[in-house]
């Protein structure tokens, strides 16, 4: 094992070890990242994880961030003579895998760019030069010599439309970059703490994998087919070896939970167009804490007769409309009257537009809708700068709203079906009343809560349930830090009324309320009985809720001789 690192910077460290015969793992650890694209905080930093396969011929699987460039080159010539490379594998070109193919084709000017169709057309738009190519599909294979025979798996939308597996028959290696992964910088290789791995790992699925749930099973489908896979060697985290089983056990069992949902939102983007493809991520990952399933598709590469049958089979339409004029509009104009000649009145619809230089209002597209009939899930999102966390967020919310709307009338069947006398029971248990506040970088997030409870004396921690679809529920990761504000009996309908209203998409949850910040940055609600500083330390899935268990790291009490609201109700199947 080799460890470079870049003084320059700030904790950029590289690490490389051979993880099989003629296998060298060349991971990129970026120790102190605190955000990945913007739309999700990281606790633990992340890596990115290239790989080197030297048989008789030589492939490296994929690169690393550009912020690594001299650090991994140097690293790469440490293992061998770049100008030798025969094949370079993109697994997909997001810029933390591909940030560095054109630096790595400068010193290999011979070598033959390997890729899915799609993944080889986004790559000439962000290579800019001339590259010998090789376009693989779903079985295909590639001798390397010396046993080294790589097959490739199409895994589309895991998260990019262009992702592709390659897997090592010699060393029965999958490489599935960010399939499986995790944000967690650490120096082990592999996966042998799966305590301290696993709140990562599931945090990571639900960002990037669940809202392609579909896709996921698809992908694990075509995996079956493979021999035995004895190491999964990720593009970010620790590869996965002594726990393989268990983690594409958990994807399956997790995947196929939200592919099984009565309802489906197809989410249309163009995956190459600005922020549409991250913004649209969000989107998606709104919805499915609402318990509706998505099917995302890139509307630039997507077949007319796949666009039709997912917008038949839809409850719910959101698009992200690319520029008026330019190669993504000519590429999609076509794809946008399949989506209108399938729409149907039944349906709901949602737009997201970024503004460019020569964009136009998604106005006449929704207009279109309307006369279709289809109500509008949302306002539309108009974006004009450079989207922020606060945007991100706002994207979140909005999918969940939709997801609300649509699962509306299921749920007050479930409400319902219950029987009324053990309803009437459920009912009588009672809770105190507290509002939960949260800051994370630039966004803030309240919820109205009557679930705690104090759960540990040493270290002083207490309970949680926060429902899925609550919007707070993703500032309350394992790390993260909140307050809970204690309401005082007698003094809380304001406060209550007031974090009771369904709040837009974006909107302030404190508009009109008195706050000040606590230690660790989350507001203080000046009106409260009490507060309590607490931090996530960890969180337990049930069906609908997360109970997230936190320690308490500070607290006062303004009013020594008041009460605590007590929250009553007559039934136990909704709040």
């Amino acid at each position: 094992m080799v460890t470079l690192t870049d003084r320059t910077q700030k904790r950029l460290t590289m690490q490389t070890r051979e993880i099989a015969v003629e296998t060298i793992a060349i991971r990129s650890l970026d120790w102190d990242r605190d955000r990945f694209d913007i739309e999700f905080g990281l606790q633990n930093g992340t890596t990115y994880n290239s790989f080197v396969i030297q048989g008789e011929k030589t492939a490296v699987v994929d690169t690393s961030h550009e912020k690594f460039r001299q650090l991994y080159l140097d690293t790469l010539k440490g293992i061998i003579n770049p100008a030798e490379i025969d094949y370079l594998i993109i697994s997909h070109t997001e810029p933390d895998h591909s940030g560095l193919v054109k630096d790595v084709l400068q010193l290999a000017p011979s070598a033959t760019v390997v890729g899915s169709k799609v993944a080889i057309q986004f790559l000439e738009d962000f290579v800019h030069q001339p590259f010998e190519r090789k376009i693989v599909k779903n079985g295909d294979r590639l001798d390397l010599g010396k046993g080294h025979e790589l097959e490739f798996v199409i895994a589309p939308n895991l998260h990019w439309p262009d992702t592709m597996f390659s897997y090592d028959h010699k060393t029965q290696i999958l490489f599935t970059c960010d399939a499986f992964g995790s944000h967690y910088c650490t120096d082990s290789t592999f996966d042998e703490d799966l305590g301290a791995l696993e709140a990562d790992f599931r945090f990571y699925y639900e960002c990037l994998m669940a809202p392609n749930a579909r896709s996921v099973l698809s992908a694990l489908k075509r995996m079956g087919e493979l021999e035995e896979i004895r190491t999964v060697a990720t593009g970010h985290g620790p590869l996965l070896h002594f726990n393989v089983e268990e983690l594409i056990s958990r994807y399956r069992q997790w995947s196929q939970a939200k592919a099984k949902t009565e309802t489906n939102v197809a989410v249309l983007y163009i995956s190459d167009y600005g922020y549409s493809d991250r913004l649209t991520q969000s989107l998606a990952r709104g919805i499915t804490k609402t318990g509706v399933g998505v099917e995302m598709l890139d509307l630039k590469s997507a077949d007319p007769q796949e666009v039709l049958e997912l917008v038949m089979r839809s409850a719910g339409l959101v698009i992200a409309m690319p520029p008026a004029s330019g190669t993504a509009a000519a590429a999609t104009g076509a794809a946008i009257s399949t989506v209108l000649a399938a729409a149907n009145n039944k349906q709901v619809v949602g737009m997201l537009e970024s503004y460019g230089g020569d964009d136009e209002p998604v106005d006449p597209l929704l207009s279109k809708f309307r006369e279709l009939g289809l109500g509008e899930a949302f306002p539309a999102i108009r974006i004009k700068d450079t989207p922020t966390e606060a945007t991100y967020q706002m994207c979140e919310e909005a999918g969940t709203d939709l997801g609300q709307f649509l699962t509306r009338d299921r749920g007050i069947q479930q409400r319902k079906s219950l029987d009324s006398e053990l309803d009437k029971a459920l009912g009588r248990l009672t809770g105190g009343l507290y509002i939960i506040t949260a800051k994370k970088g630039d966004v803030k997030s309240a919820m109205l809560a009557s679930w705690v409870n104090q759960a540990s004396f040493q270290p002083l921690g207490l309970t949680i349930a926060v429902a899925k679809d609550r919007a707070i529920e993703s500032l309350m990761q394992v790390g993260d830090k909140f307050v809970l504000n204690v309401l005082e009996e007698g003094n809380y309908q304001n406060l209550m009324k007031h974090f009771l209203k369904r709040f837009p998409p974006g909107a302030s949850r404190f508009a009109g309320v008195k706050t000040q910040p606590a230690e660790n940055g989350s507001p203080i609600l000046q009106d409260a009985l009490a507060y309590i500083e607490c931090e996530v330390a960890s969180r337990l899935e049930l069906s609908d809720h997360w109970i997230v268990y936190s320690t308490v790291n500070a607290g006062r009490v303004s009013k020594a001789d008041a009460l605590t609201a007590v929250h009553h109700r007559k039934v136990g199947n909704y709040y």
